[in-house]
């Protein structure tokens, strides 16, 4: 099992040692999508939602999330955090949450995206459940990546 990163010789789970890597501006990109009906929409535009605005209080979860980040996932560097930008917004009966998360690190900043637009889906989700129940949230993923090793940009 040696050849895998987070396993030690004895077959160990262990946290990666990035301790010689060289700190570097790093930037992550990750989406999520929460699908509801046309009346969650209407109710969200309208301002009837019970539980108030569900769109704001999902931004600060998401910020918030992605700095617990390594509290959440086990083997996860505890990085610095530049910064944390969350947005969201509605395209027909989607809503699209989009993360952005920085840091200058001598590791990548992905989960702290992914993490942010998680929980920002998950906050929609417990926003809007007093209007609708049957709430599909989807299509988590990373969409680009950039500093480090190697960038990468989602292409679908």
């Amino acid at each position: 099992m040696s050849n895998l990163s987070h396993y030690d010789v004895e077959g160990k789970v262990r946290m990666v040692d990035i301790s010689e890597k060289a700190s570097t501006v790093r930037e992550a990109r990750a989406s999520a999508r929460v699908i509801v009906s046309s009346e969650t929409i209407d109710a969200v535009r309208s301002g009837a939602n019970p539980k108030g605005d569900p769109f704001e209080i999902a931004r600060i979860a998401g910020i918030q999330a992605a700095k617990k980040t390594s509290e959440l996932v086990p083997l996860c560097h505890q990085i610095q955090l530049s910064g944390v930008d969350v947005s969201i917004e509605i395209i027909g009966s989607n809503i699209k949450i989009a993360a952005i998360a920085r840091t200058v690190s001598p590791t990548g900043v992905e989960m702290e995206a992914l993490t942010a637009a998680s929980v920002a889906a998950l906050t929609i989700y417990d926003m809007l459940k007093a209007v609708q129940r049957d709430i599909v949230i989807t299509d988590i993923r990373l969409e680009s990546k950039s500093g480090g090793k190697s960038d990468y940009m989602r292409t679908e």
